[in-house]
């Protein structure tokens, strides 16, 4: 990999993505919309002579286009919102394969485990059906299409897939991303699910470090991977330790479908995610098995360590402007 492009690189996994590739001192394009965003990003990440910003629409194929000329590898990494997804995830994606067809680049797309549907095996694997019972999953699951799709003749494109995520760039760009967010404030916090139930999550950074692993691989492409966080846990042990790091115990209120579709009102994108509540009352638990047995180990920080890292992480943004980094990652279990 000679230079990657990062679509969405302010984003949650964009900034993650980027921070891993800048790591390992590979020179990157930050492309996103906001210029005020990518320039935080670059602070964040000490201003390296490595990174170049590039402001433009990811929904236009010229500007991806013009942004990512002197790349290889594109990190396609945005997203749209849960409100928007019906009419405008397609439109994203084509522009942004168009884009890389015509330059003919590498792809890695970031996405999830919503094409899946209702799990069917104890390990979901990359051979799992995809039945998706939802909108939003049947959605995906053209979005994963349309990804490998034929028409795309010069374009070599592989998908990431990941469960629900957190991590100091997360933000509100997942479930547990605003829970995060109000603990390390000292304010009270939202959670979305039952807190009772073990779910899987995975650390951003962990999810980056075997992401770009996989970009490096020429065999890699052409090809789907789970990446399966750090085990299960349950959002009740995620908030105590969550609490111990910031030093303060705020209520913590778990969202079921009432409260969603009451929050939803006034916050469009919480009564989108009333559909999705499935995952969070039967949850997916992906299998690393094939990343284990082409790549090597996953990577899987412990939820300890992890949550500590973000809280810690999140304070320090907020209270003092301070540098996020992302520490290193340590390998864990293969399942």
């Amino acid at each position: 990999m000679n230079k990657a492009i990062v679509i969405g690189a302010a984003g949650g996994t964009g900034a993650a993505v980027t921070e891993e590739l800048i790591r390992r001192g590979i020179p990157v394009i930050a492309f996103g919309r906001s210029l005020r965003k990518l320039s935080r990003l670059a602070e964040q990440l000490g201003n390296p002579a490595a990174l170049t910003l590039a402001t433009g629409d990811a929904f236009s194929a010229d500007e991806v286009e013009a942004a990512s000329k002197e790349g290889d590898v594109l990190f396609h990494c945005a997203n749209v919102p849960y409100q928007d997804m019906a009419e405008r995830l397609l439109p994203l994606g084509e522009a942004v394969m168009e884009a890389a067809n015509r330059l003919r680049l590498k792809v890695v797309v970031m996405d999830g485990i919503y094409p899946y549907g209702r799990r069917q095996s104890e390990w979901v694997s990359e051979s799992h059906p995809k039945e998706p019972h939802t909108r939003k999953g049947r959605i995906r699951l053209m979005y994963g299409q349309m990804i490998f799709d034929r028409r795309w003749e010069h374009a070599r494109p592989l998908i990431v897939r990941l469960p629900d995520y957190y991590g100091p760039s997360a933000n509100q760009a997942s479930y547990l991303g605003s829970t995060m967010e109000a603990v390390a404030a000292g304010k009270p916090a939202l959670f979305i699910g039952n807190m009772h139930v073990p779910r899987e999550y995975v650390y951003l950074p962990d999810a980056a470090k075997m992401t770009v692993e996989l970009a490096l691989r020429d065999d890699a492409y052409g090809e789907e991977w789970n990446l399966p966080g750090g085990g299960e846990i349950t959002g009740s042990d995620i908030v105590r330790i969550a609490r111990l790091a910031s030093g303060v115990s705020k209520p913590v209120i778990p969202l079921g479908r009432i409260g969603l579709s009451l929050l939803g009102l006034f916050v469009p994108a919480m009564k989108e995610v009333v559909e999705m509540l499935y995952l969070t009352k039967e949850p997916l638990r992906l299998s690393g098995e094939k990343y284990a047995r082409r790549i090597g180990p996953i990577a899987a920080t412990s939820y300890e360590e992890g949550i500590t890292a973000t809280i810690g992480r999140l304070k320090g943004a907020s209270s003092a402007s301070q540098p996020i980094r992302f520490k290193s990652i340590s390998p864990g279990n293969t399942k």
